[in-house]
């Protein structure tokens, strides 16, 4: 698993490639033993269709449920981010309303946590890079819950409670989101694909073999497939290998929000009696 994560890192066309290849070779080893098997035995062809049939039907249910189980990783870092980026933006209005200067304080702090939030799911499969920006979250969160901490105390009001419950609620939704971006495939299900589809390129080749007919070019375009598929469902549920990543405008929203203090409009002249 270490080996193919590392080229999937490196490279998603260079695993795809790898996946085809091993396909192909599974299939032409089974081309070779269904011509040897048809020179030698009498073997029922339509026995042979019916389980490389139900072979094929089970690799495509088991795509079937990794695609919506990739599919929920996805929403699920997709929504945290949106949830996240929401709840910094939230805490900042709430700081920034305080009017002294420990909301201006945490005002800045929620500022720099956000770019760095942004970092973070911007970054790619640097681990360094990964674990360099969860200390800095670590150190902005003791920063930040330290002046939360102190203005709860100067004042013992809702709003000093509103800033505290908001800031908690960052704190909460980034463990969430860093959650779903440490959650990866479980090396089970990605083995159940790769034997299948070993076992069912294998098994047409051998159904081919039996018949003496190797059609290469439509066998290559099923095998082109499959591969497709597996790839795009690993993409989609892996969250910092690939082309499917979640975005980072969310957080570029809420970072346009900071970038002025928000103006105090002068209340209406009230009319003469």
């Amino acid at each position: 698993m270490q080996v193919l994560a590392a080229i999937s890192a490196w490279s998603v066309l260079a695993f795809a490639f790898l996946l085809f290849i091993v396909q192909v070779v599974a299939r032409e080893f089974g081309f070779w033993l269904g011509r040897r098997s048809a020179a030698t035995t009498s073997t029922h062809v339509e026995g042979v269709s019916v389980m490389v049939g139900g072979l094929l039907a089970l690799l495509a249910f088991v795509l079937a449920l990794t695609l919506s189980f990739a599919s929920a990783r996805f929403d699920e870092r997709r929504l945290g981010s949106l949830a996240e980026a929401n709840a910094i933006g939230t805490a900042w209005l709430r700081a920034d309303g305080l009017g002294n200067p420990r909301g201006d304080e945490i005002a800045r702090l929620l500022k720099e946590y956000a770019g760095l939030r942004d970092r973070y799911i911007e970054v790619g499969h640097d681990q360094e890079k990964v674990k360099e920006i969860d200390a800095r979250t670590s150190t902005l969160q003791n920063e930040i819950w330290g002046n939360v901490t102190a203005v709860t105390r100067q004042r013992a009001d809702a709003i000093a409670g509103q800033l505290a419950a908001a800031v908690n609620e960052v704190f909460d939704t980034t463990t969430a989101e860093r959650f779903a971006y440490t959650y990866k495939f479980p090396p089970q299900i990605i083995w159940l694909l790769f034997l299948l589809a070993l076992l069912s390129m294998g098994g047409v080749g051998y159904q081919l073999g039996l018949r003496g007919k190797p059609l290469r070019l439509i066998a290559t375009l099923l095998t082109l497939t499959w591969t497709v598929v597996i790839v795009d469902i690993l993409d989609l549920g892996t969250p910092r290998i690939g082309t499917f990543r979640t975005g980072t405008a969310v957080y570029e929203w809420t970072l346009s929000g900071m970038q002025a203090p928000i103006p105090q409009p002068a209340l209406p002249a009230t009319a003469p009696k």
